[in-house]
């Protein structure tokens, strides 16, 4: 398996422990924008809820009780929904669960395993947290494929459940107003991801939901069923690795190049059965949806969670999208923290590739169905009034498919740019293990979306730098 990594030949970390050295790539979603609606709400107090954005000036405490050590973030979280005072790392508690997700390649199978364990006429244990998402295997005739998602809509029946983002229309997705697409996205566009709670998803890139600081993890569908039934599932508690980002982010450098450095310098299993917390001036900086890319590639070092500190920035984001109360927590300033790794973010090298053609195959697919209104509505920055889908049809790239996974994962042959031959392949997404994409003997080159590009304009791969301008 073929995999590549091209970072600024001088690292900007000063790593204080070492954990290894290796390289990986790559985050999701080709397209990551996302429009928003201001609120002049505002409001603090002890409780949040999702419409105010309460002052930073004082972060509330833990209501764990009294702290007899300094916790981490993570610490914290489970603790509170443990109800223990306190907690350690290593430490096995069962975890009162928030939300549970799941989707159209795990549903049915943790569907069974619910059914088998809590009897076939079992009801889940809230109908309000459970949310299911067909989303990886859905614009295709394969009748298995299809199958899965109609077990899903007959369970979602039989017990009433309350979000479920149903799709009838294969033809035309834009004619399922419930269907949302890739399920990471479609949590934090709905207002599933709120600070301070504990959601668990049967997707490995679960871990996604981080970027909202709240403990988010993928499990398999054996937990997921009974997590299912009884709402609540045995977790070890994981050490935290802490990331501290500093210096002003150059308008040409976006989030995936951070996260593809830090993976880089920890290794792929670098962060096993850690949770790694981002920090510093950057990280604050940062929209969330470029904090969602932090978090979601934490997996593929190993990791078991991510977190970014929710400020205000996560409340204006949270606007009109919950009503759920939620409490934030943050990590405590005497909290033990397993490593630190420091870079100065101003000293990365620029990176950009434009206004160019294509020289290869170049399929687009977006998150959401928001994100594939944002493509043809939202001008770009610095493009004459140009939307992306202008930009990319002037390039020469495939029309923006219908949004889904399918990209990510391959899927039945029919899939929308699945590899059904070997070939060489640079791709967005967030894995190159053999046959991910499709054919077992194709190469996947995991790379951040200036890389993409600029390999799609030569037609092999290459370092953006190339077409710095």
């Amino acid at each position: 398996m073929a995999s590549s990594t091209i970072a600024s030949s001088s690292t900007p970390f000063i790593k204080q422990n070492d954990l290894g050295r290796s390289s990986f790539t790559s985050t999701y979603l080709p397209i990551q924008r996302y429009s928003r609606k201001a609120s002049s709400s505002s409001s603090s107090s002890r409780k949040v809820v999702s419409v105010m954005a309460p002052s930073q000036s004082q972060r509330p405490p833990s209501t764990t009780g009294s702290v007899k050590t300094g916790m981490t973030m993570t610490e914290k979280i489970l603790a509170r929904a443990s109800e223990r005072s306190q907690l350690v790392p290593g430490e096995n508690v069962w975890v009162n669960i928030d939300v549970l997700m799941t989707h159209d390649v795990c549903g049915p199978g943790t569907i069974g395993i619910f059914k088998k364990e809590f009897g076939e006429n079992a009801k889940v244990w809230d109908r309000e947290k459970i949310v299911i998402i067909p989303d990886h295997y859905i614009f295709t005739s394969d009748e298995r494929a299809n199958r899965n998602v109609d077990i899903l809509r007959d369970f979602c029946m039989e017990q009433n459940i309350k979000y479920f983002y149903d799709i009838k229309d294969l033809g035309d997705f834009r004619a399922n107003p419930d269907y949302k697409g890739v399920c990471h996205v479609a949590l934090a566009q709905e207002g599933h991801c709120r600070p301070g709670e504990v959601l668990l998803g049967t997707d490995s890139h679960t871990c996604n939901a981080g970027a909202f600081g709240q403990f988010a993890t993928g499990i398999g569908n054996t937990d997921a069923g009974f997590v299912m039934g009884a709402g609540k599932l045995l977790l070890k508690v994981p050490p935290t690795l802490r990331f501290v980002m500093d210096g002003e982010m150059p308008n040409y450098l976006l989030a995936k190049d951070l996260i593809l450095q830090i993976i880089g310098e920890i290794s792929v299993a670098g962060a096993t059965y850690r949770s790694m917390e981002f920090v510093g001036s950057t990280v604050e900086s940062l929209s969330m949806e470029e904090r969602m890319t932090l978090c979601n590639m934490v997996v593929e070092a190993g990791g078991k969670n991510g977190v970014v500190p929710a400020d205000s920035t996560t409340y204006k984001y949270l606007e009109g999208k919950t009503s759920v109360e939620f409490e934030p927590l943050y990590s405590d300033d005497k909290a033990r923290f397993l490593s630190e790794y420091r870079f100065d973010v101003s000293k990365l090298e620029p990176l950009v590739a434009k206004g160019r053609k294509v020289k290869v195959p170049t399929f687009l697919v977006p998150a959401t169905q928001k994100v594939w209104m944002d493509i043809y509505s939202i001008p770009v920055p610095g493009a004459g009034g140009k939307t992306c889908s202008q930009i990319f049809e002037e390039a020469g790239c495939d029309t923006p498919a219908s949004p889904s996974c399918g990209a990510c994962l391959g899927g039945p042959r029919d899939t929308y740019a699945r590899m059904n031959e070997p070939k060489v392949c640079v791709s967005t997404t967030n894995r190159n293990f053999p046959g991910r994409m499709g054919h077992k003997e194709g190469q996947i080159y995991l790379a951040s979306p200036y890389t993409a590009a600029a390999s799609a304009l030569t037609g092999f791969v290459t370092d953006p730098r190339d077409f710095l301008q």
